[in-house]
């Protein structure tokens, strides 16, 4: 069939062309939205699940939710060793630049953002003399000689000579929109102590006051919240108990991986009465068949039931694992309605690019000592297993193995579901190693 109209959209964080089998977890949102809106206290919420259930799709479906109630949101993604503070501080000030249009006060705005400036510089763990900069995320080599001398004026120049030749290749131009373009001077004695427990709470608390001004709300979305460094999720959960008390129209929804509770309760009791917490798991048939229906419905194609049987079974209800058996399947397909016999021809090219994209991306992060420890694990089958059965699986001790199933669990490759046992944090991926050649 025609691949430009394949419905089907396996990526990550992609949202899929019909998202099911959250509708409880988008209910229960769209409750604490309302409680927050009607001014009653609520707690923030944390999504956990394996990778590939769509934590990072439901979260960003929560913030479009958010947005059409007219709060104010930001959205950061945690890495392992880095404090939130300045990444916080970006996402909040999107938050209040989202609401500053509608405010009435523009003094109260600007001494927010002072705040905010003031919490963004004080930073302890940064480099003596460093200032406040912006990660670009550019992955390409720096190119020398050109735009790097240090001094602005020149650097500007070239960069800008540069960015309009790109432009006029293809006969277009470029515009460079500066808001806000006064400095904004940081505020002293608020949320600047170098203490990011006591800096955070102010400055949640600030940024809540301006969204009560409106009488709307602020959500802050953290992706991969299991990566947040142990200090710090002790200051974000201190934060939202204080939030919680005072009853400002501030949130913080996370996701991460399946033992981001016991990462939370770690560093303050109380966090498992701080949160509601939602675990996302695989679709049920129903959903996973409504997931590739509804989308090749509006294509008018049709799958029969031989298919879906087969879908479903390959896919095992995971949906990241459903739209990539779907789109090849698609692909194969010569017409509708798609038959079994067109999953069972697409399989192999299906789990050929789960292999090396989904699959084989993850393993190559591993050293050789960490590819050994999983091949261990797999080998014992796809439940959690505890890790004195890896140690003899492995022929060695337990405490001899910790580099490697520290490593492991630093990359987010594997989690300790409960004290003593282990688990691999992508699922099938037992499967996936057992099939490679040793």
């Amino acid at each position: 069939m025609d691949p430009v109209r394949n419905p089907y959209a396996p990526g990550a964080g992609q949202r899929p062309p019909e998202l099911t089998g959250r509708d409880r977890e988008i209910g229960q949102f769209e409750v604490v939205l309302e409680r927050i809106a009607r001014g009653r206290p609520e707690r923030s919420m944390v999504l956990t699940g394996l990778r590939g259930v769509g934590k990072t799709v439901l979260l960003n479906t929560f913030r479009s939710m958010a947005l059409q109630r007219l709060w104010g949101t930001g959205k950061i993604e945690a890495r392992p060793g880095q404090s939130i503070r300045r990444p916080v501080a970006a996402a909040l000030h999107m938050a209040v630049r989202e609401l500053a249009p509608r405010h009435r006060a523009p003094d109260r705005v600007e001494y927010f953002l002072g705040v905010l400036k003031a919490f963004a510089i004080h930073d302890p763990k940064a480099p003596k003399g460093s200032s406040v900069t912006v990660g670009l995320g550019i992955d390409v080599p720096a190119q020398r000689g050109r735009a790097d001398s240090g001094d602005l004026e020149v650097d500007l120049t070239e960069l800008f000579a540069e960015a309009a030749s790109v432009a006029a290749d293809l006969g277009v131009g470029i515009a460079l929109f500066v808001d806000e373009m006064q400095d904004v001077p940081a505020q002293r004695g608020r949320a600047d102590s170098g203490d990011l427990e006591v800096d955070l709470t102010e400055l949640f608390a600030e940024a809540a006051s301006v969204a009560a001004d409106l009488g709307v709300g602020i959500a802050l979305f953290v992706d991969e919240m299991q990566d947040v460094p142990a200090d710090d999720v002790s200051a974000l959960c201190a934060a939202c108990h204080e939030l919680s008390q005072t009853g400002g129209p501030l949130i913080v929804v996370g996701a991460g991986l399946p033992h981001l509770p016991s990462v939370l309760s770690a560093s303050k009791s109380y966090s498992e009465r701080l949160f509601r917490y939602a675990r996302i798991d695989r679709l049920d048939r129903e959903a996973a068949d409504l997931a590739i229906i509804a989308p090749a419905r509006r294509e008018d194609v049709t799958f029969t039931a031989g298919a879906l049987d087969a879908l479903y079974a390959a896919a095992d209800g995971y949906p990241y694992f459903v739209q990539a058996y779907g789109k090849v399947t698609w692909d194969v397909a010569a017409a509708s309605p798609v038959t079994a016999t067109d999953v069972s021809m697409a399989a192999p090219e299906a789990e050929g690019e789960l292999a090396v994209g989904f699959f084989g991306s993850r393993y190559e992060r591993a050293t050789v000592a960490e590819r050994e420890y999983m091949r261990a694990m797999a080998a014992t089958g796809d439940d959690p297993v505890p890790t004195s059965v890896v140690a003899d699986e492995l022929g060695r001790k337990p405490s001899s193995l910790s580099p490697a199933r520290d490593g492991l669990i630093k990359k987010g490759l594997i989690y300790s579901s409960e004290r003593g046992l282990i688990a691999f944090t992508v699922p099938h991926f037992g499967k996936f190693l057992r099939s490679q050649p040793a």
